[in-house]
């Protein structure tokens, strides 16, 4: 039987190695990847936006190597809720050349236990915790490890067992996309089976998520990181935070959807651009916000949500995910005269009415796994097959 190799190569975690995050952050233990950069950060204090953009949706570690067996030591935060259950692990996905090899999660780690009904966070220190994957085919490769969606994670120590280099650009695609939880991976089964994720795989594009759990909403600074970073094809998914923050008025709504596009045309002019309503969500199609968390059964770990506006206030210039979709679509339809790089998608055509029947959202706003699947093959059907917006940059 064959000696078994000792990870003992130390690899310096270096940009180089990561792709998927727009800023890298140097703290005591390690490296911390960030999805907006630092100049955006400053300028928005709110917790909410602060724990998703330092989550590591679509962040992954990219080399090439033949080791057989790989060692990332790792400090995650995870979030836990006061009364509820704990939440599940996040899950590292290992990819060899393109497919889903193995999964693990780390141990240890920060936990950050949030009050819903008070809003206080108390944070629990943790120590670094290993995932190791093993048994890796002896010939060169390239190696994928896609970050935890739901944990933030700061790179401590990369090992394995034979050297490791950076993976050459090939001149792939880049496809950069923002929008709310859904694109964030809210209840996906693991970091590289978020829609996005998905869609990127079936694609053959290179994802830069800008899924932000609870914060597309229509920020400048976000507009401006999207300017300001390269990209060959670019979707933003509007709708269901306006909503459900009952963030906004219509009157307010029209011209900064269309700031937030003239800030994406500065730095993208000609790039194919992708305008995406909301999936189907019940409780907001009609009525209102603001969401509101439903207690009753949290023990049992079950967090339901429910709307909590009144839909005779849409007289007023409240939104609504109906409201929403037809002003996208006269706004995309308006610009799209001058603009012929610009489209829409209905968010209806990725999960509509009948697959709420079929796979409910467990929380009536978050789609499960399954859902995940289903509105990644859709969009890459729509957007990169034949006749799709994104079709053409394709080559």
């Amino acid at each position: 039987m064959p000696e078994r190799r000792r990870t003992e190569l130390t690899t310096p975690i270096t940009p180089e190695l990561l792709r998927g995050a727009l800023d890298l952050e140097r703290t005591a233990h390690g490296l911390l990847p960030h999805r907006l950069p630092a100049r955006a950060r400053a300028q928005c204090a709110d917790g909410q936006l602060a724990m998703a953009e330092a989550q590591s949706s679509g962040v992954r570690l990219v080399f090439r190597t033949r080791a057989t067996a790989v060692e990332l030591d790792a400090l995650r935060t995870k979030m836990a809720y006061r009364g509820a259950p704990p939440r599940p692990d996040g899950v590292y996905d290992l990819r060899i050349d393109g497919r889903l090899t193995a999964r693990a999660s780390v141990t240890g780690g920060n936990v950050r236990t949030a009050d819903m009904t008070t809003g206080s966070v108390e944070t629990t220190p943790g120590p670094v915790g290993t995932v190791r994957f093993s048994g890796l085919p002896d010939h060169m490769k390239d190696v994928e490890i896609w970050l935890p969606y739901n944990e933030i994670t700061e790179l401590v120590a990369l090992r394995t067992d034979a050297a490791v280099e950076a993976v050459p650009d090939r001149g792939r695609t880049v496809w950069l996309h923002h929008g709310s939880s859904l694109s964030h991976g809210s209840n996906a089964e693991s970091a590289s089976t978020t829609w996005p994720a998905l869609a990127a795989s079936l694609g053959g594009v290179e994802l830069i998520n800008l899924g932000l759990g609870g914060s597309a909403l229509l920020d400048p600074f976000t507009a401006r990181a999207m300017r300001d970073t390269p990209a060959d094809l670019i979707s933003v998914k509007i709708g269901i935070n306006l909503v459900n923050a009952d963030l906004m008025r219509l009157r307010a709504f029209g011209p900064a959807v269309h700031g937030f596009l003239d800030t994406l045309r500065e730095g993208h002019p000609r790039t194919p651009l992708l305008v995406v309503s909301a999936t189907y969500c019940p409780i907001h199609e009609d009525t209102p916000g603001p969401s509101a968390p439903d207690f009753s059964r949290i023990s049992e770990g079950r967090l339901q949500f429910r709307a909590t506006g009144d839909p005779a206030e849409r007289a007023a210039g409240k939104l609504t995910l109906t409201v929403v979709r037809d002003e996208l679509a006269r706004i995309v339809r308006q610009r799209a005269a001058d603009d012929p790089h610009l489209h829409y998608l209905d968010g209806r055509d990725l999960y509509g009415e009948a697959d709420f029947a079929e796979l409910p959202l467990p929380d009536q706003l978050h789609p499960d796994a399954a859902a995940h699947r289903r509105i990644g093959e859709r969009f890459a059907d729509a957007a990169f097959g034949t006749g799709g917006p994104f079709t053409a940059a394709l080559g």
